[in-house]
């Protein structure tokens, strides 16, 4: 029993510290998340639910966490923050999101923030910090992005940022920062944009720059760079590369610049103007000029070439002396010239960056996880698509567009009608009305990522097809954006502005002027009806440019939008190709309730064509009585004299309507919601009919 027993004690043992580590490691996280709850809101007015004795993993706003428990994202962007960052975050060790950006934090960047070795986004900016960046960032190997831009940070760019091999994203615009741009920023594999405008930055651009193998934008505006421009940067990035307001840069290929002397051309072999050599521990960088010198031995020299050695050096430290000062009051300037043509800083929106070139992916900036766009093409055309895969008119929008443009999606923007039910797991699909920085007013549909399919391939597929869909009477997507870390992705559409069908129904034209003002005349109905049979049977049609016929499963009149004209568009359309069976589900019972679902799908169980036909119908009766709900279960038969033709349609129009038309309209009803779905004509004969009206 002796054995037995020291086992068994050894196994308690065991368990007894596993549940203590649990424990203290639990505890530590939480005293680490109170200490910067208390730093970043001192006031403790904006983030009530960081309070002791509650489960930060269930309870605290913005905090995200892991499979073990462990907090993986803190996300408190546009929360008016107002405080600092504390130090204390760095005993989060299992984070790998940070997401801070559009609030109001002072102080500095800590440079306890290295002791994250698995934090992949970075995201402080549009902020008031200020004091330099931490060359310790340099050691954080799982960096990707790092977002400082629109702040006050000062000092230079440390050397150490070229040791972040996974680095894709450095924005350091609109600061405060002086000295060269570090060559060894060009020893960044998986570079693919750097901001660097709107500082002061002097000397050359560093050739290894344009050397980056994945290099697609660079921007060095409003700076007070000097030589020649590499000719690769011209070549291989073209509209990607920004260099406005530099203008002692010369270059050949760049309209904007003046060409270059020989005294502007720079070789590259040999150590560039102002480089930064010495690293701030003092020792010679890469890009450091080659000595002449080895240990203590030097070349032979006569007195009069050191002569001519120590005249050049002062000469040359004079020259520098005047061009720094003339390079800071330049830069002065600039940024006063700059701030007065731009809007007033106290609205965040106004600080942020305008808009970069669009390109056909989306934004992948962040690295773990969910990643339903990475793989490249699998064999039988099942994969994820290629950048060629999408059509021009869907763009590139990143997670700070889209935040920026729904205000972070503001439960003041979320659109009537614009959540639905929650699907298993509880990832919710919400739709939010928003600007982007151009004006132009979108919608924007939030899925999270247990609302979306799980197979990548698939996914995929679904989202090439709802880019393909391009029709006058069908809502066209303009973007989307996935974030792998936050676990969701966006679909970014053009909002319609009068909003759905739907609230044009049930009118009491009694009740207000308003309401009056809502009641659609006969003409405009007719042409939402035709507008709606044309959008269906686009969906159903195989194009050149669209080759796959595709059925809607879920039309209805919150699905119909109206423009300005009231022209109408199909919204929603594809989206089951994307969202998860259970949530394609809630929204069919929804469906039936309301009377669109086509009585076949409770015996055979799937949805076709005639389905839609089905609900169509509908819609025509909705469109025709005015009425959300009809009278009775089953639309009502065709009027067979002008008395039916009166109780059938709506009364606000006060007989402002023709009878002949109704009547038509009244036989497509019965004959699209016909029990029996081979006896229902196709969207195709619809349309026929529809045009002798």
């Amino acid at each position: 029993m002796a054995p037995f027993a020291r086992r068994l004690f050894a196994l308690l043992f065991l368990l007894a510290a596993a549940t203590t580590t649990t424990t203290a490691t639990d505890v530590e996280e939480a005293s680490a998340l109170l200490a910067l709850g208390a730093a970043l809101d001192p006031t403790g007015r904006l983030l009530p639910s960081w309070a002791p004795g509650r489960d930060p993993c269930a309870s605290f706003e913005g905090v995200a966490c892991d499979a073990r428990g462990a907090v993986a994202n803190v996300s408190l962007q546009g929360k008016g923050l107002a405080g600092t960052l504390s130090p204390a975050v760095s005993r989060l060790r299992a984070l790998t999101g940070l997401y801070l950006h559009y609030n109001s934090l002072r102080g500095g960047v800590p440079r306890e923030l290295a002791d994250l070795a698995n934090l992949t986004d970075l995201y402080l900016n549009v902020n008031n910090l200020s004091g330099p960046i931490p060359p310790e960032i340099g050691a954080m190997p799982s960096l990707q992005v790092v977002q400082l831009c629109y702040n006050q940070l000062s000092g230079s760019i440390p050397t150490q940022l070229g040791n972040l091999s996974r680095l894709a994203v450095l924005a350091l615009q609109s600061n405060r920062l002086t000295g060269a741009i570090p060559a060894s920023l060009g020893d960044l594999p998986l570079l693919t944009r750097l901001d660097l405008s709107f500082n002061n930055l002097f000397g050359s651009i560093p050739v290894r720059l344009a050397r980056l193998p994945r290099l697609t934008a660079l921007d060095v505006r409003n700076n007070s760079l000097t030589g020649s421009v590499p000719a690769e940067l011209a070549t291989k990035l073209r509209a990607g590369f920004q260099y406005g307001n530099n203008s002692d840069l010369c270059g050949a290929g760049l309209p904007a610049l003046r060409p270059c002397t020989p005294a502007d051309l720079i070789d590259p072999d040999r150590p560039q103007p102002f480089s930064a050599g010495i690293t701030p521990g003092g020792s010679p960088n890469s890009d450091a000029g080659h000595g002449r010198c080895v240990g203590a031995h030097c070349a032979p020299s006569t007195r009069a070439l050191a002569a001519v050695v120590v005249a050049a050096v002062v000469l040359l430290a004079a020259t520098a002396a005047g061009l720094f000062a003339f390079s800071w009051r330049r830069w002065r300037s600039q940024r006063v010239a700059s701030r007065a043509s731009s809007p007033p800083a106290t609205d965040s929106a106004a600080k942020v960056p305008s808009s970069r070139k669009s390109s056909a992916l989306a934004s992948l900036e962040y690295s773990t996880a969910w990643d339903p766009l990475a793989a490249d093409d699998r064999g039988g055309g099942g994969g994820p698509s290629s950048a060629s895969s999408f059509p021009q008119e869907v763009s590139q929008l990143s997670t700070e567009e889209v935040e920026s443009a729904t205000r972070y999606f503001s439960e003041l923007n979320l659109l009537p009608g614009g959540r639905n039910k929650k699907a298993a797991g509880g990832g919710v699909a919400a739709t939010y009305r928003g600007a982007l920085r151009d004006g132009t007013p979108v919608a924007v549909k939030r899925l999270g990522k247990t609302c979306c399919r799980q197979e990548e391939a698939e996914f995929a597929r679904g989202l090439r097809m709802l880019a393909e869909l391009r029709h006058d009477n069908v809502v066209a997507l303009r973007g989307f954006c996935c974030s792998r870390a936050r676990g969701e992705c966006y679909l970014v559409y053009d909002l319609v502005p009068n909003g759905s069908l739907s609230q044009f129904l049930d009118v009491d034209a009694s009740a207000s002027a308003a309401a009056a003002g809502r009641v659609l005349g006969w003409a405009t109905r007719i042409s939402i009806i035709k507008g709606v049979a044309k959008g269906i049977e686009y969906l159903h049609s195989t194009r050149p440019n669209k080759p796959r016929p595709l059925v809607h499963q879920n039309i209805s009149a919150d699905k119909v939008l109206l423009d300005y004209t009231y022209k109408p568009l199909i919204s929603g359309c594809g989206l089951h190709k994307l969202l998860v069976d259970d949530l394609v589900f809630s929204t069919l019972k929804a469906s039936a309730a309301m009377g669109y679902l086509a009585p076949e799908y409770t015996t055979v169980g799937r949805l076709s064509e005639k389905s839609d036909v089905y609900a169509f119908g509908v819609i025509v009766l909705q469109v025709l009585t005015g009425k959300r709900k009809t009278r009775t279960t089953q639309p009502p038969s065709p009027a067979s004299d002008n008395s039916d033709v009166d109780e059938l349609v709506d009364a606000n129009l006060r007989g402002s309507y023709s009878p002949a038309e109704a009547a038509m309209l009244a036989k497509i009803v019965a004959a699209c919601t016909n029990e029996d779905p081979d006896r229902r004509p196709t969207m195709t004969e619809l349309l026929q009919e529809l045009g002798t009206i």
